[in-house]
């Protein structure tokens, strides 16, 4: 067992102190359906778990839960929790009614009215301990969760996952081997695929979509302050171009900015793809003790002599190495407390670009970035903690310090406080390190993390404990796990079903649950396997919810249709995706959706990690433009280039030529089909046979607009002026089968199968 995979299983052990289970309760049998499927997830997930937990408000309390979504043991130890309050009365009153109902001393107040739907289940729960039957214990068993809905081939799924991750389509003996293998052969394919290039720049642009740190404001450089890098920000400004002829010079220079500028900006994504590159633990995007550096931005640190020789290319702006930062020093002389004269580093926690990108005012007090820490590495919403004040005057009034006195205000600020200051060398709006020169604020509560308090000791190196603390906790395995879903499935994962009252909200908790189900286990073989992030891909990708392909029947009950709504990919392709798909069927870019910064990509749904911050799926009628206008476009290039080849070189039509007409037989009629087969395989990643009913519609398209062109008199038997060939000139489409086949491909590249994945 190799030192990483140790350092995995040390980790989850030590995790296991973090949640503990009493041990007369581990074992116990969790499966109590009135329980699971209505006290718990319309009760006790929704009401007491954000105070009960180890780390919540009342976490002093005997009544103590645990979260589920971390380990299957949980749900029995909450259900003994329940049963322990619910059998203590109070004149012949179940405890845990009297205290969720505010009528007896709880710090939570009343958090369910008496005759209400949560508190009518409890009421259920408690005649069911003393004897009174409850109808969801005689329920059927569901039918299995996948049960009716259709797979992927193994040759479709290697086709799904080589343009999701690569770019590119199957190789031909990637298909062989996955024909004569089935899906144990696709393993061999995803390794390989896991070691492309165009893989690792998949993998920074789906985290760029999850931390932004693409997108913040000003310069790149602005991310390095005056008052530590005063001398080398903006080292460009100075450098020697005078080898450069003159008349270029100004060009060159605006280049060597812009270059040093992206390669600035794209460090943190870069230790992403370093880290996932050389199957180092993932553990080190919160504890790397380096940063990445390009010989750009290395001069932009000022430590660009010390790397020279380790670099391949000294003159290559995009060559990225792991190296160390040395303490920071003002311009007054002041040099940063550290133990070894190092900055401290702790992965993009501490990176200036992420720091920059989140930064923080007087009255917010670094309470955003803890919101973010949360999000990003625990997946955690806590705005969600606990329900909004519905008169903040009021309470404003009646306490001095909201945040930390009024009990609706401590339930979160007793959570992001203490991270909130862990940032605080970073007291700066620029997102700059900068301690508050009267020190920290005092009537917050203390720095450190859920309880436990960052010793003075740790004081200079407060976000490397951070760090040390976070991989330590079971959700950050489930909150990767979580953004590794994101990137292949384009969308996030589900968040429980909120209204109980809600006639579908069995089956959307129970879509929940068999989601939370996958991610769960997932998570503990990530940790477990010495947290290398490709195996979350290779996992994800072998589970029914990404493999799923359609339903095998028809779904009329509003339920089951319910269970099934979040499955499969059904995300529209992003602008960037779509790109890459063109230009893997076709060969060529279309071009007018690569720069986020341009209109199109934002219409058509793509962000620009500033104001933009989420892509929009949901079509809309100016994506519905653009999808018409690319369809026209690549036909257009695309069949007048293809038949421009030889045969054996063309991708779309390599036995077809232009003369072949649909007219009736078997020779000339059979071999448009079998063409047409082999577009919607290309194309649409399609196998059907020629007698499928959409080749036969595909067909009928074609032989449309032949016949309706020849019947017209005077059509121009030339091609389309802006479609012409190979040599830039206009061909002769006598038989006017070109604008057919044209015609053909754009239907096809307007079809969800090349729009959706």
């Amino acid at each position: 067992m190799n030192v990483r995979a140790i350092l995995g299983i040390l980790l989850l052990f030590l995790a296991s102190f973090i949640h503990p289970i009493p041990a007369e309760e581990r074992g116990v049998e969790s499966h109590d359906p009135f329980f699971e499927t209505e006290v718990w997830p319309k009760v006790g997930e929704r009401t007491c778990l954000n105070c009960h937990a180890p780390r919540g408000d009342a976490a002093e309390s005997k009544f103590l839960l645990e979260d589920p979504a971390l380990h299957v043991e949980y749900l029995a130890h909450n259900r003994q929790a329940f049963v322990r309050m619910a059998q203590v009365k109070k004149d012949g009153v179940s405890r845990i009614l009297l205290k969720a109902s505010g009528k007896l001393d709880h710090g939570g107040g009343a958090q369910l009215k008496t005759g209400s739907s949560g508190y009518r289940v409890l009421e259920r729960f408690v005649g069911g301990l003393e004897g009174t039957p409850n109808e969801a214990g005689a329920a059927p068993a569901p039918r299995p969760f996948f049960d009716g809905v259709q797979m992927a081939t193994p040759r479709r799924l290697l086709r799904r996952v080589t343009l999701s991750l690569a770019g590119r389509l199957p190789t031909p003996d990637e298909e062989s081997e996955v024909d004569r293998g089935g899906e144990k052969a696709l393993e061999p394919a995803l390794d390989r695929i896991l070691t492309e290039d165009a893989y690792y720049d998949r993998l920074a642009e789906g985290f760029n979509d999850i931390f932004l740190t693409l997108g913040y404001m000003g310069n790149a450089d602005d991310a390095l302050s005056y008052d530590h890098f005063e001398k080398t920000r903006h080292w460009y400004q100075n450098f020697d171009l005078t080898h450069v002829p003159e008349k270029e010079r100004q060009k060159a220079g605006y280049k060597l900015a812009d270059d040093y500028r992206k390669a600035l900006l794209h460090e943190p994504l870069e230790l992403i793809k370093y880290i996932v590159r050389n199957d180092r633990p993932f553990t080190e995007i919160v504890t790397a003790d380096y940063v990445l550096v390009s010989p750009y931005s290395a001069r932009g640190y000022g430590i660009f002599e010390s790397l020279k020789d380790r670099f391949t290319n000294p003159e290559d702006p995009f060559e990225y190495i792991p190296a160390r930062i040395p303490a920071l020093k003002g311009r007054d002389g002041r040099v940063q407390k550290t133990e070894a004269g190092l900055y401290p580093s702790a992965g993009i926690l501490s990176m200036f670009q992420y720091l920059r990108r989140y930064p923080t005012t007087v009255t917010n007090r670094n309470r955003l970035r803890a919101r973010m820490y949360y999000r990003h590495f625990l997946g955690i919403d806590v705005m969600k903690l606990a329900p909004r004040v519905a008169d903040a005057a009021a309470v404003a009034a009646k306490f001095s310090n909201p945040p930390f006195q009024a009990p609706e205000c401590v339930v979160c600020h007793k959570t992001i406080d203490p991270v909130a200051g862990l940032f605080q060398d970073y007291f700066n709006e620029e997102g700059h390190y900068g301690p508050r020169k009267e020190g920290w604020f005092t009537d917050m509560f203390a720095p450190g993390r859920e309880g436990r308090d960052l010793s003075p000791q740790e004081r200079w190196r407060a976000l490397q404990w951070l760090g040390e603390e976070t991989v330590k906790d079971p959700r950050f395995a489930s909150a990767m796990v979580e953004h590794v879903y994101y990137i292949l499935m384009g969308r996030k994962v589900l968040e429980p079903p909120q209204d109980i009252d809600e006639p579908l909200f069995a089956p959307r908790r129970r879509a929940y649950d068999e989601e939370r189900r996958m991610i769960r286990d997932i998570a503990r073989r990530f940790a477990q396997g010495g947290f290398n992030l490709k195996s979350v891909f290779k996992a994800l990708i072998a589970t029914p919810f990404y493999r799923v392909d359609g339903l095998s029947e028809a779904v009329k009950d509003p339920a089951r249709r319910a269970e099934l709504d979040d499955v499969g990919l059904v995300r529209l392709l992003t602008p960037e995706a779509l790109e890459r798909k063109v230009r893997a069927v076709f060969g060529f870019s279309w071009g007018r959706l690569k720069d986020s910064d341009q209109k199109f990509a934002i219409l058509y749904g793509g962000i620009d990690s500033k104001e933009v911050t989420e892509r929009n799926g949901d079509p809309s009628g100016a994506m519905g433009a653009i999808q018409r206008i690319m369809a026209n476009d690549v036909a257009c290039k695309a069949v007048a280039k293809d038949f421009g080849l030889v045969p054996e070189k063309r991708r779309l039509f390599p036995d077809i030529e232009p003369g072949d007409l649909p007219d009736p037989g078997p020779d000339s009629e059979g071999k448009i089909l079998r063409g047409i087969v082999h577009l919607h395989r290309v194309v649409l990643g399609r196998e059907h046979s020629p007698s499928h009913p959409e080749v036969l519609r595909t067909y009928a398209l074609f032989r449309s607009i032949v016949e309706e062109a020849r019947s017209k008199k005077g059509l121009s038997p030339q091609e389309s002026y802006f479609c012409r060939g190979q040599e830039n000139k206009r061909e002769e489409d006598p038989k006017y089968t070109i604008r057919a086949w044209r015609a053909v491909v754009t239907y096809l590249l307007r079809q969800d199968d090349f729009l959706y994945e």
